[in-house]
């Protein structure tokens, strides 16, 4: 099991589209601190009635809203770089057990997905700390690391989930254009038209979108429909979906 992980490894890494998905997501973050450096810089040239209507400018807003993405094309195209170029024959010759090549790609997109997600919502909050300094809330994310470390681990735990969900979305519908297809939908698209239901549906129904767990898992959001268990168990419904799906794709359908 360990060459299969290795392997799977090497070949995420060596995917020509891997290098660019990082940079892309470097410059998101690098986009985040931009637009938290003129929040702040706008906030300082308010007076006091205007600055306590302002938002926090917090560059990790930025990076989990477009590092989920990212990070789900990441693991849709672990899975359909091989099935475009025919490589997913030779992995299965190679790894004939299917549950073992499954077991592998899983371990290795959730480590990178997890990893990545760790250092870019770290690096945020640190630049977000560094631009904002000793000025209070609202503009000031958090007070401390210690009411910032629960959203850390919630928007780590969410980009983990969208690699994860990129590569069952791989596996099952086996093309790119539909991967990217529908994280867009699932990201952008559907958040969007939960607004234009009715209450209380259009809070009900949002609250399950992906854009809307982290906040929820961190415990951040006030009379949550979900709440922190709530929120937990979503995102378990939306692994066992999405690697559920690819793995039955993978174990009855021919490559």
């Amino acid at each position: 099991m360990t060459d299969v992980l290795a392997a799977e490894f090497l070949k995420l890494r060596t995917v020509r589209s891997t290098p660019y998905l990082l940079l892309s997501l470097a410059l998101t973050l690098a986009a985040g601190v931009l637009v938290s450096y003129l929040m702040t810089a706008d906030y300082d040239a308010q007076p006091p009635e205007v600055q306590a209507r302002f938002g926090a400018a917090d560059p990790g807003m930025v990076v989990v809203t477009f590092g989920q993405f990212v990070l789900g094309v990441l693991g849709a195209l672990a899975v359909t770089a091989e099935y475009g170029s025919g490589m997913i024959r030779t992995a299965l010759v190679s790894v004939p057990r299917r549950r073992a090549l499954l077991a592998a790609k899983t371990a290795v997109v959730g480590g990178v997905s997890a990893a990545v997600g760790a250092v870019v919502t770290l690096l945020a909050y640190l630049a977000g700390e560094v631009i904002t300094g000793d000025r209070p809330k609202p503009i000031s994310a958090y007070d401390s690391f210690a009411e910032a470390w629960p959203g850390l681990a919630a928007s780590t735990a969410s980009l983990a989930l969208l690699g994860l969900l990129g590569l069952g979305l791989g596996f099952l519908l086996r093309s790119t254009a539909g991967a990217l297809v529908t994280l867009s939908g699932l990201l952008f698209v559907l958040p969007g038209l939960t607004m234009l239901l009715p209450a209380p549906w259009d809070e009900r129904v949002g609250a399950v979108m992906l854009p809307s767990l982290p906040g929820q898992l961190a415990g951040y959001v006030p009379d949550s429909p979900l709440g922190i268990g709530g929120a937990a168990l979503v995102v378990l419904a939306y692994l066992v979906a999405a690697l559920g799906g690819g793995a039955v794709a993978l174990l009855r359908r021919d490559a």
